[in-house]
């Protein structure tokens, strides 16, 4: 159930990345002044006026940051995205509206009769996409994926948003770009369609709608394989000339690159000199792709055409490569074992004329994650998770001694060297993520964007309190108790137990647009969240305890974690609520037949019920194997104690069950065997059904009808 951690942030609905993954518009800057807060309450519609920051940008002169803020158009249920840029401290921001010339004309048709009537088609979309923004290596241009003239192609333009100019007309489209840093090549992404369809198959039958499958991976999270695979191609660029033709270096291979359905142009990358390409890709199909998490780093030299793997014989995760600026060294994120995709997230440097391969994380206990080097190449910066924070790492190099830089209640979620200082994107439960300056030296951040700060001054936000509980095995384990605004002592509340997902996905200071904390305590909840067993961030030992033993020892970790809050005189023990989505969804599911009556009131989101069932129609079959351990036919008595199905004849406390129809990773039957069983049995449940959410809710309306039935739901059984 677990993502990478860009797309963890992507799943709690960070959505940091919008402008790339969504139908997002140009429109005229949204003004968050306007909007309205009663009483400094956060309100579903309000969570959902915030603006996303994506796409951030460093000048390659080291002066300027380009940026763009997607805001949710609640009214049209989509997105629309302005650009931005500043300079380094944000002083002398503007806005940046790309002026294309005037649209293609593409046909004129006339019709006679009684008067004349003239029909004029053009290319242009008066609502236009824009994506994928950068600056042109040499900092003259900026650059951008629209969809303004029919497919999505890239353009360029001054940066002021003059002068701009379609680069590309590729059939199909492209999805991702990355131009040689000599400026002499440019490489696009492209889908190839590689297999056959039951219409190519049987062409007599074109209105024929189905699917033969001799194979597993036929769908993945949310789509249904589209027999296209994601390629890399490569064209000369000359700015004068449009590229209409270009070559693909992965040709008539039945693979992906990037990794689907997540991976971005972090995955790819140029050496230096402009002569070779890294690319992240799985190199594989079907079953053996759904039991292996074993990706490589592949290097695609364009002089010889020839392809080298570049981390052969190292068989997990290994991706996003990046290259020292003398192109002598590679460091990429790696992970040692295959079929586990929540191992330990290593810091790994090739020299590439000798070959030597150096972990520089194998002293450090916790994951790694957005490596990136210093301009001298005498260091890499890094993401990582201690004790449920974020925060930003410098590692030097040859020596490998490793500096935490930056500290505080919150998390970092992306880093940029630039010009002696860092450019981070940064958020905390109480805040949405902004773009900060940070010190280099002493981690001190000024926020530069402000983009969401007309909002935050009106609201109050509830106390983030950092509390260590002790275990059923006299551990120590960290949890966020967030209380509601003016909290007053003297009331008792209802309190909320919290179930994470993952099952390795921390409880960190991430501000999420359905897991809302200050959302949930904004409606007068004390909110208990703990970092139970299997969470990153406490060492590996900690996170590894839960694989294998599900109904465990994490089970007993969520029951002291609310069994101690509860015993505070503000909190009313009679009034508990349990919540969570995915594995969180799982939790609820069995607690609700292990509580003890603890509890008053469940909801349980795109949860596993019936582990047999899950194990047959997830799609990532690495997960269930390692998590699980094996097939269910495999164990003594044909089935998995822990599943939560299994509990059934002792629910007794009434459950909202919430499903999205395109989440493959947990299907929708798995919510509905949930809600049929509590129906048969007589307990109050409703189902909250979503056709066209995933694993996820993320469209505008349904973002806010999901957390007013969320509320509708606690309210009427903790509130009586």
């Amino acid at each position: 159930m677990k993502k990478l951690t860009s797309l963890i942030l992507a799943g709690l609905g960070f959505m940091t990345g919008c402008a790339d993954k969504s139908n997002s518009y140009i429109r005229p800057v949204f003004s968050p002044e306007k909007v309205e807060v009663k009483n400094g309450i956060l309100t579903p519609e309000i969570l959902w006026s915030f603006g996303r920051i994506g796409n951030v940008k460093v000048s390659p002169d080291q002066k300027k940051i380009l940026y763009t803020v997607t805001w949710p158009d609640i009214e049209k249920n989509t997105f629309h995205t302005n650009l931005f840029i500043s300079n380094l401290d944000g002083t002398e921001k503007q806005q940046i509206v790309p002026q294309f010339k005037k649209p293609k004309l593409l046909s004129i048709s006339l019709t006679w009769g009684d008067t004349k009537k003239v029909a004029v088609e053009t290319d242009d979309k008066p609502d236009f996409s824009i994506s994928h923004v950068d600056w042109r290596p040499d900092g003259e241009k900026i650059t951008f994926i629209s969809n303004k003239y029919g497919s999505n192609q890239l353009f360029e333009m001054l940066p002021d948003g003059t002068e701009v100019k379609q680069i590309t007309d590729l059939p199909g489209g492209i999805k991702g770009y990355k131009y040689a840093p000599n400026l002499k090549h440019l490489l696009v992404l492209k889908d190839v369609k590689l297999d056959k369809t039951p219409t190519d198959k049987y062409p007599d039958l074109p209105k024929a709608n189905a699917r033969i499958e001799e194979d597993l991976m036929y769908r993945h999270w949310d789509h249904w394989h589209d027999y296209n695979y994601s390629h890399i191609f490569v064209a000369p660029y000359k700015s004068d000339k449009l590229i209409t033709e270009a070559t693909d270096i992965m040709e008539g291979e039945p693979y992906d690159t990037p990794l689907k359905p997540f991976g971005g142009m972090e995955q790819i990358s140029w050496t230096p000199d402009g002569e070779k390409i890294a690319y992240t890709c799985k190199k594989l199909k079907g079953k053996a792709y759904a039991l292996s998490t074993n990706s490589d780093i592949y290097l695609y030299d364009l002089n010889t055409q020839t392809t080298q793997n570049l981390t052969e014989g190292m068989p997990g995760y290994d991706k996003n490569p990046v290259f020292s600026p003398d192109g002598l060294r590679m460091a990429w994120e790696s992970m040692p074992r295959d079929g586990y995709e929540s191992d330990k997230n290593r810091l790994m440097v090739k020299d590439l004329e000798t070959g030597k391969v150096i972990d520089f994380t194998a002293n450090f206990d916790e994951d790694i994650h957005s490596p990136v080097w210093n301009m001298m190449g005498d260091a890499l910066f890094f993401i990582s998770n201690r004790h449920a924070t974020e925060h930003i790492f410098r590692i030097n190099l040859p020596g490998g001694d490793i500096h935490k830089i930056t500290s505080g209640e919150h998390n970092y979620t992306s880093v940029i060297p630039a010009g002696g200082q860092l450019i981070a994107t940064r958020m905390s439960m109480s805040s949405p993520a902004e773009i900060y300056a940070v010190n280099s030296i002493d981690g001190s951040a000024v926020n530069i964007s402000k983009v969401n700060q007309p909002i935050l001054n009106k609201l109050t936000m509830g106390k983030v309190e950092k509390r260590w509980i002790t275990t059923t095995d006299n551990k120590k384990m960290l949890t966020w108790v967030i209380y509601p605004p003016n909290f007053d002592a003297n009331k008792k509340y209802p309190a909320l137990l919290y179930c994470q997902g993952g099952p390795q996905s921390s409880v960190s200071q991430f501000w999420s647009y359905r897991w809302n904390f200050q959302m949930m305590a904004a409606n007068d909840y004390i909110i208990v969240a703990p970092n139970r067993r299997g969470l990153p961030g406490f060492g590996r030992e900690w996170t590894e305890q839960i694989s294998g033993d599900y109904g465990g020892q994490n089970m007993l970790d969520y029951l002291s974690a609310i069994d101690s809050v509860a015993k505070e005189p503000f909190v009313d023990e009679q009034k508990l609520g349990a919540v969570g989505a995915s594995y969180g969804g799982y939790s609820v599911y069995w607690l609700a037949g292990n509580h003890n009556k603890r509890f008053k009131a469940f909801i349980a989101h795109c949860g596993v019920f019936n582990q047999d069932m899950m194990y047959t129609t997830t799609e990532e079959m690495f997960f269930v194997n390692w998590d699980l351990k094996k097939p269910y036919w495999e164990m003594p008595n044909k089935r998995y104690d822990f599943s939560p199905h299994l509990f059934v004849d002792k629910w007794d406390t009434p459950i909202l069950v919430i499903h999205g129809g395109k989440d493959f990773r947990i299907p929708y039957t798995q919510g509905m065997a949930a809600f049929n069983a509590a129906q048969l049995r007589g307990i109050p449940s409703r189902f909250l059904f979503f056709p066209e959410e995933s694993h996820w809710v993320l469209s505008p309306q349904n973002g806010i009808l999901w957390q007013r039935e969320f509320f509708a739901w606690l309210d009427r059984w903790l509130k009586k």
